[in-house]
């Protein structure tokens, strides 16, 4: 690197005197789990590198999460290109906090040293886009597992929440949230840090005047899905999306909404979509495809149109509510479907009638409702559940806001649940609840104005939910026979 410090690296070649076009994989989960990619992309007639970011695993240096990143990525573009298997184009490739580093290479280099092309495969964008949603509440469960497998190691170290949780399954309860590394007997110097992390809107403002072509990839099931769309909505190059019924390991996590068709070959649709970057093989502007969840079938992305509203009091009947309790000890949990059915209410219930006919879904939705809380800092959660005509239940949305409104007074809140691309069957029922936490997937809010990660005080919040004007919004997709079905890999590679 620039600096001296000497990163490790797999570098393998296809067979032939090249020189070569050149695939980029900086990782922190160790270079050596990409040895079967490489061959791949050799195969394919690509000089593919797999490199551990500094500090971690072979390399050298101190590992600092989302540091040195753009620096190192940028030394690397510019020492393959001065080798002589190297053509000079380069491909940066990566997932999750790989794509990090793929797009830090990009956004944050001159013309001159930015790889040619970038794949971004559920992208962790940045330190502050992934500790906080953007509209404030911190995610709370998935840095804390994040941070103890990875951060400030240099190796991981996969299972360390797991193994903590089964021993305390209060872990994550204990106050104030800065205090985890001690009660994990980890040192973890940076966890704090995170939570000061601020976003400036520096990538987005970089991703805008961005040229050269990217091909984002997210799933629907993914906690980074929205940064996904909101990366290729942002891109100032040829910008290509696509979306499947997945998790956050894409095809090897399907949702139980994927079709046989869903199951993509991710690394042949990588091959092809990065010769037509490196040809000019790609058209200008932003195309994108999504599988349609519980169907067959693949769509354009469409996020211009008018959503169908579902009023609050007439097509969502109340079952609880208008009115709760947001109790930070006893929270309403993200990683439990079920209703309560005694003891105080803890939240708002709706529910719908069933569906007379399929409904598809496609685009962002959305709440609109009128709120108020008796505490001067309240988190609004809002959650839509998909109720089969047996009752079983399946997640379909979730969303959670923050808001400092003047106690007592009613507010006009909109809480975005996120891109949807899903098939509901007849009869299906929609079951939206609102609530004031969504514990452990979010850190609780006090309720007293201080920032949750370093209280120690929690507060009730009593909540009321005014039903009219309060609607849900859906982007309720064209009857099926008016569906334009495209082909995921042609779509994306022209």
């Amino acid at each position: 690197m620039d600096d001296g410090t000497r990163l490790a690296a797999d570098l393998c070649l296809p067979r032939g005197d090249g020189p070569f076009p050149a695939v980029l994989i900086r990782t922190p989960y160790d270079r050596r789990r990409h040895r079967p990619e490489l061959l791949s992309w050799a195969a394919a007639g690509f000089a593919a590198l797999a490199q551990d970011v500094r500090g971690r695993y072979g390399s050298c240096g101190r590992w600092h999460p989302y540091r040195n990143e753009a620096e190192d990525g940028v030394a690397t573009v510019r020492w393959i290109r001065e080798q002589h298997w190297s053509t000079g184009q380069v491909v940066a490739y990566g997932s999750s906090y790989g794509a990090h580093c793929a797009l830090a290479s990009v956004l944050e280099a001159s013309a001159a040293d930015r790889p040619d092309a970038v794949i971004a495969a559920v992208p962790a964008v940045g330190a502050a886009e992934t500790a906080r949603e953007p509209t404030g509440p911190e995610r709370l469960l998935a840095r804390a597992g994040w941070w103890a497998a990875h951060g400030d190691r240099g190796v991981s170290d996969e299972n360390v929440l797991e193994q903590a949780l089964a021993s305390d399954p209060h872990l994550l309860e204990h106050l104030p949230v800065t205090d985890l590394p001690h009660r994990l007997r980890r040192v973890m110097p940076s966890w704090p840090l995170l939570w000061k992390a601020q976003p400036d809107g520096h990538t987005w403002a970089r991703a805008a005047t961005a040229g050269p072509p990217l091909l984002a990839v997210g799933g629907s099931r993914d906690p980074f899905r929205d940064a996904t769309v909101d990366l290729w909505r942002h891109w100032g190059g040829p910008a290509r999306l696509l979306l499947g019924p997945w998790g956050h390991a894409l095809t090897a996590s399907p949702g139980p909404e994927a079709h046989p068709g869903h199951q993509l070959n991710l690394g042949r649709l990588y091959v092809r979509w990065a010769r037509a970057a490196l040809t000019g093989g790609l058209g200008k502007g932003r195309t994108g495809v999504t599988a349609l969840g519980g169907s067959a079938w693949w769509a354009s992305v469409d996020d211009s149109r008018r959503p169908t509203l579902y009023p609050f009091g007439t097509l969502l009947r109340p079952v609880v509510g208008p009115d709760f309790e947001a109790d930070p000890e006893r929270p309403f949990r993200s990683d439990d479907l079920s209703v309560p059915r005694a003891g105080r209410a803890d939240r708002c219930l709706l529910i719908s009638p069933p569906l007379p006919r399929p409904l598809d879904l496609l685009g962002s939705a959305e709440v609109r409702m009128v709120a108020l809380a008796d505490t001067p800092s309240a988190d609004w959660v809002v959650r839509v559940v998909a109720l089969d005509p047996r009752g079983s239940a399946d997640h379909l949305a979730t969303g959670v806001v923050r808001r400092t409104d003047r106690p007592n007074t009613a507010a006009r809140i909109s809480v975005p649940l996120g891109f949807l691309s899903r098939r509901l069957p007849a009869g299906t029922r929609l079951r939206l609840e609102i609530g004031g936490h969504h514990f452990p997937a979010h850190a609780r809010n006090p309720h007293s104005g201080e920032d949750p990660v370093t209280a120690t005080r929690l507060l009730r919040s009593h909540r009321s939910v005014t039903f009219e004007g309060s609607a849900l919004a859906l982007p309720a997709a064209p009857a099926p026979h008016r569906f334009a079905r495209v082909h995921p890999v042609q779509e994306l590679c022209r």
